[in-house]
């Protein structure tokens, strides 16, 4: 074995496999300033600094929530914010149980010769980054790579220029103590059916695994947090057994047991969806040597958001909806999840930005 060992080696590993505790898993708090002032409107709230560090000290305060969370994606501003009472909220997270994580990538740029396809920027000076965020106390990253289905979509530059990015990104974040989250998501838009979006998940999956390898990254510390395998958003509809089976199928194939956990990305899922979706994938029978839970950012948030309205006077009402569905989705890790709480109103964004 000719691979690099960072000096942070046992501890990538031990931070992956704990954030891949089963029962536990990943709230996104990570939304960029534009996306959180998009959420805020929805409830008529102004998107000023106040405003976004008060919903972020709703949901990590929330009583009882953290037990059902292994970590946490901040964006850049929260990393560095504190509560009311001003504990930093690393603080919290630590004293809770719970890793705190950085969104690091700058987002899409379209990726030319292609039909609107895009790749992730964000390379530039990220190990100075990933160095500063680990003293602060993050301890895992996150970089979104994003692929569509079309006629011809996602190509296959596509493909190998965004599972690159992603292992470039991976081994980088390694060198500097940080647990990279691999995210090669598959946007649900379109009409095609599920057989057609587990074809294309195994292939951009057996891409990003085969670029992880020829960059030497340590799979043991690395997560994986894919879309699921549904049909499209115009597509036939099916049941979530049926989610499950594909799901899991598409990770047998190309997802090597090395890789501690698969934390699923909900996509724009309702919350009762991306619960009841993932609550299947976990009651599927066979081979599933990783952990699969959950990274939600929307579909932990949505019910939260609207109880809270932006009023003091609502804040026990929100966080008993988040405390909902961080159970709900802690269950769903178990395959023991019930179902019957949580919104069914839809979360999807047409060709979704955070």
């Amino acid at each position: 074995m000719s691979h690099f060992k960072s000096k942070y080696h046992d501890e990538l590993i031990a931070n992956a496999a704990y954030i891949g505790t089963p029962g536990k898993g990943i709230l996104a708090a990570d939304e960029s300033t534009g996306t959180i002032g998009k959420r805020l409107a929805s409830i008529n709230v102004e998107n000023v600094e106040s405003n976004r560090r008060a919903l972020r000290e709703l949901l990590f305060t929330t009583p009882g929530a953290l037990k059902y969370l292994s970590g946490v994606i901040l964006f850049e501003e929260t990393l560095y914010q504190s509560t009311a009472a001003g504990k930093p909220f690393v603080e919290l997270l630590k004293e809770g149980g719970v890793l705190p994580g950085i969104k690091v990538d700058k987002g899409t740029v379209e990726l030319a010769g292609t039909n609107g396809e895009t790749t992730t920027q964000g390379l530039d000076g990220l190990g100075q980054r990933c160095k500063k965020y680990y003293e602060a106390g993050a301890r895992f990253a996150k970089w979104r790579a994003v692929l569509k289905i079309g006629p011809n979509e996602p190509s296959q530059l596509a493909i190998n220029e965004n599972a690159y990015g992603l292992a470039r990104y991976a081994a980088i974040c390694q060198e500097n103590g940080l647990v990279p989250i691999v995210e090669p998501e598959i946007l649900v838009d379109g009409p095609h059916d599920i057989l057609k979006c587990a074809e294309v998940t195994e292939r951009v999956l057996a891409a990003c695994y085969k670029a992880l390898n020829d960059h030497h990254v340590l799979l043991e510390g690395t997560l994986l947090k894919p879309n699921m395998v549904t049909p499209g958003s115009d597509g036939p509809k099916v049941a979530p057994e049926v989610v499950g089976e594909h799901t899991v199928r598409a990770l047998q194939r190309t997802v090597p047991a090395a890789v501690p956990a698969v934390v699923f990305l909900s996509g724009g899922q309702s919350e009762l969806e991306a619960s009841v979706n993932l609550n299947a994938i976990n009651q599927v029978k066979g081979k599933k040597p990783w952990s699969l839970s959950f990274s939600f950012g929307r579909a932990l948030q949505q019910s939260t958001l609207k109880a809270w309205a932006g009023k003091e006077e609502n804040v026990k009402a929100a966080q008993d909806a988040f405390l909902t569905r961080a159970k709900a989705n802690s269950e769903a890790t178990l395959g023991t999840y019930k179902g019957g709480d949580g919104s069914s109103e839809s979360n999807y964004v047409k060709d979704y930005k955070y």
